[in-house]
């Protein structure tokens, strides 16, 4: 992976992080916040990553990207947010990326799909309740409306994961 990949890679990592923190603060209603709608792209980024590279060179963009929203949640989002946040974030994209490279080799739309399934869903639990347990907002209805929300987008994303597929020239994924 090249410096400028790896670079980009973790820029797109840190606005998606720093975007979904800004906008978890904002609910939509009762069951929703702007944040479920962002935070998605991190998944397709490690996905892309993964598929083009491989798990090694997108556990690098998953840390330096973690570093990097560690930096930038603290500095955007209350404490307990980037808590949240920063835990989450790593648990989830290591998941996405442990899954996804055992689901490589089968149907395009098969590994980034059930990564992205089980990733949102320990993302959502681990976020929702490190950042809100135990306050008297409705957090609980808020991450079943932030997960439904996160699954329909990483159903949406598969075809931009496609059309960048056929832009990316293949690479032998080193482990």
């Amino acid at each position: 992976m090249t410096a400028r990949a790896l670079l980009l890679a973790v820029l797109a990592m840190g606005a998606v992080v720093l975007g979904s923190n800004v906008l978890v603060q904002y609910p939509i209603n009762d069951w929703l916040t702007w944040g479920a709608f962002s935070y998605p792209v991190a998944f397709l980024v490690s996905n892309l990553i993964n598929r083009r590279f491989g798990p090694g060179p997108a556990r690098r963009v998953a840390w330096a990207g973690f570093a990097l929203a560690v930096v930038l949640s603290f500095w955007v989002a209350t404490p307990r947010i980037a808590m949240a946040s920063c835990s989450a974030f790593i648990v989830a994209q290591l998941l996405d990326i442990t899954v996804f490279d055992r689901l490589r080799q089968g149907s395009w739309w098969r590994a980034p799909m059930v990564a992205t399934t089980c990733s949102a869903t320990v993302d959502t639990a681990i976020f929702w309740s490190i950042a809100f347990a135990g306050s008297a907002l409705p957090w609980m209805s808020w991450a079943l409306g932030d997960l439904a929300v996160k699954l329909l987008i990483g159903v949406c994303l598969l075809a931009p994961f496609r059309a960048l597929l056929w832009k990316m020239a293949p690479v032998t994924a080193p482990r």
